[in-house]
């Protein structure tokens, strides 16, 4: 097979993305007829019929579909490349894409990647994060279209070089009114009598709390699912049940809204997030500078917080 031209594919895309080829000539500023002919030596250069022509248009084959797939991430990967290209040519020297889950960029992980930015030393260093499922961040790693990747530890990290990251802890969110504002903690068992505000069910939190529901033998009574804490928490504050998410995403907002955090105590609510990648040499060294710094920047928070809740020595009295 010949080399694959990225203008072709990009004409490609367009043309089933707008399932007509004189609406994607004007989007790319392109006759339609040179649109046909290149299509036409792209399915040659395949071996197979890519679209389908109907009354109202075209649509991709089952051919089309995978060649389709395909051309979206080599162009993706082709605007990366141009993207980092311009950031080296205005002096930017190194160039970090992070993927990285919803909770961790709501907890730490922001001012971690502020404060490795704001050293002398990474000045011209540039991090892009973006946010994803734990399932689409070891997706994006195993495909290798991304270096980089932060989620739960318990994902399908097989294969994979880590390093430990942050924890933190699933807690109940009640209203204050609510028959549990009133304990210190409680059971996952115990929230399970009470109607739930609950996230998509493909996030981790989600797919943990199903898990051990079904393990009790019970089901999760949803009054609403909702896409963000922030709609959780509202939907909280405005009684519609309790939701279950990190205490260190909630107990930042939760006065204001009038909303008690109650850890759960079952062992499994304590979750350990990790640094993850394919091979620690293969990275870049703004990559390899970045891990350095969120590992060490971690160790470092969890050794004070150990050292805030280890028991105070009694002073030794003199012997006479």
């Amino acid at each position: 097979m010949r080399d694959l031209d990225l203008t072709t594919l990009r004409l490609f895309v367009a043309v089933c993305e707008t399932r007509n080829m004189a609406r994607a000539g004007e989007q790319e500023h392109i006759v339609a007829s040179a649109i046909s002919k290149r299509l036409a030596q792209l399915e040659e250069t395949v071996g197979a019929t890519l679209l389908e022509r109907r009354r109202r248009g075209v649509i991709p084959t089952p051919a089309g579909e995978m060649v389709l797939a395909h051309a979206r991430a080599m162009l993706a990967a082709a605007d990366r490349v141009a993207r980092d290209m311009a950031d080296y040519g205005a002096g930017i020297r190194g160039q970090v894409r992070l993927l990285a889950t919803g909770s961790s960029m709501a907890e730490s992980l922001p001012d971690d990647i502020a404060a490795f930015l704001q050293q002398p030393a990474n000045r011209d260093v540039r991090v892009t994060i973006e946010e994803s499922l734990s399932s689409d961040v070891v997706r994006a790693l195993r495909e290798g279209s991304a270096p980089l990747g932060i989620c739960w530890d318990a994902a399908d990290l097989e294969g994979f070089q880590t390093r430990p990251y942050r924890t933190d802890r699933l807690a109940a969110v009640v209203h204050a009114s609510h028959p549990l504002a009133q304990g210190a903690d409680c059971r996952f068992e115990d929230t399970l009598d009470y109607d739930h505000i609950g996230m998509p069910a493909q996030t981790a939190v989600q797919t943990m709390l199903t898990r051990y529901a079904a393990i009790l033998g019970r089901g999760i009574a949803y009054r609403a699912v909702v896409s963000t804490f922030d709609a959780a928490l509202r939907c909280v504050r405005a009684g519609l049940g309790i939701t279950i998410i990190p205490a260190e995403i909630a107990t930042p907002i939760a006065h204001a809204f009038g909303l008690r955090v109650i850890p759960l105590r079952n062992d499994w609510a304590r979750r350990r997030f990790a640094i993850c990648f394919r091979n620690l040499e293969l990275l870049s060294p703004a990559a390899r500078l970045l891990v350095a710094f969120l590992e060490q920047t971690a160790a470092a928070e969890a050794a004070a917080a150990h050292a805030d809740t280890a028991p105070a020595r009694k002073p030794r009295r003199n012997r006479q």
